[in-house]
């Protein structure tokens, strides 16, 4: 293993100033992994985190796995991880958080550095294979920290603290934004639990509510007459007049009595008929009120 941090005086760098400070270096590789070691820095600590990422990578290969494919964007704020096709950042490693960083002479192809991750606090070892830029990818990482150390002495170290207070809020950002999306789902579940609760089942009819005055009783309607009660002593109530209009019938004429008519009214011979009707009429009431008054009280001997 070669340490990248310590370049030779007769090795110049690779890039330009600018091209780090301002923008990024791209460089493509295969990501084997990352895993916890114990110290920040060692040769002998990235050796054996090589060997352990290699043979997870053969057992991954044996079962069909494929070695994924990342972009690495290399500047002096830190090491980004993306996927090449969506750019999406899978890990993004801050420059002040890598404590070491080395290519291996016996491979070639491998090349790792060490970071301590800003969750867990645990130093976690990057392992890369670039079967052309393993060496070329580890100068410039050790070139970013040349310039950053450099910009960290001109500012007094104000720029460190100024990236770290955004480094934390842009994690608390992401947080928020978890957060925030997380109670919108909530908010369309609870929307979609209202508008079931209020939706009426299928083939069930509305009622509508009969209306009440402010003593919440139902209003008096003419066309719905009240029914009389009886009095307390029980004698039947005495019956209302009818209103003038309900006297005639269907044409607007009194309803025909024939024992109300006078006798000038009628022909002598049909007025002699009604007379012999109305007697009989009262005849028979005299009668039945006699049978009725010919049961003696005893009748039950």
């Amino acid at each position: 293993m070669n340490r990248a941090f310590n370049r030779k005086k007769d090795k110049s760098w690779m890039h330009t100033p600018e091209a780090l400070a301002k923008h990024y270096i791209p460089y493509n590789a295969k990501f084997l992994g990352n895993t916890e070691v114990e110290a920040p820095k060692g040769t002998e600590v990235v050796k054996d985190a090589v060997r352990k990422l290699k043979f997870q990578r053969h057992i991954k290969k044996s079962e069909g796995q494929k070695v994924p494919k990342v972009e690495l964007q290399i500047s002096i704020y830190g090491v980004k991880i993306l996927d090449p096709k969506t750019k999406e950042v899978q890990y993004n490693c801050q420059l002040h958080r890598i404590s070491f960083c080395a290519d291996d002479k016996t491979d070639k192809r491998i090349f790792t550095f060490i970071c301590k991750d800003s969750e867990s606090n645990k130093h976690l070892c990057y392992v890369f294979d670039s079967e052309r830029c393993a060496e070329e990818i580890t100068l410039t990482i050790g070139q970013a920290f040349d310039l950053a150390y450099k910009k960290f002495l001109e500012s007094g170290g104000k720029d460190v603290e100024t990236r770290k207070q955004i480094g934390t809020l842009q994690k608390r950002i992401q947080e928020l934004e978890t957060e925030n999306c997380d109670l919108k789902k909530q908010l369309l579940d609870l929307e979609d639990q209202l508008m079931i609760t209020h939706v009426p089942p299928a083939g069930s009819g509305s009622m509508k509510p009969l209306s009440t005055d402010v003593f919440d009783m139902v209003p008096f309607s003419p066309q719905t007459p009240l029914v009389p009660l009886p009095p307390s002593n029980g004698c039947p109530p005495t019956p209302a007049a009818l209103p003038q209009d309900l006297r005639k019938d269907l044409f607007g004429a009194e309803p025909f009595d024939p024992f109300t008519c006078g006798s000038a009214d009628f022909p002598p011979d049909i007025q002699s008929k009604l007379d012999e009707m109305q007697e009989g009429f009262k005849m028979g009431l005299t009668l039945e009120g006699a049978v009725f008054s010919l049961d003696p009280p005893d009748s039950r001997c």
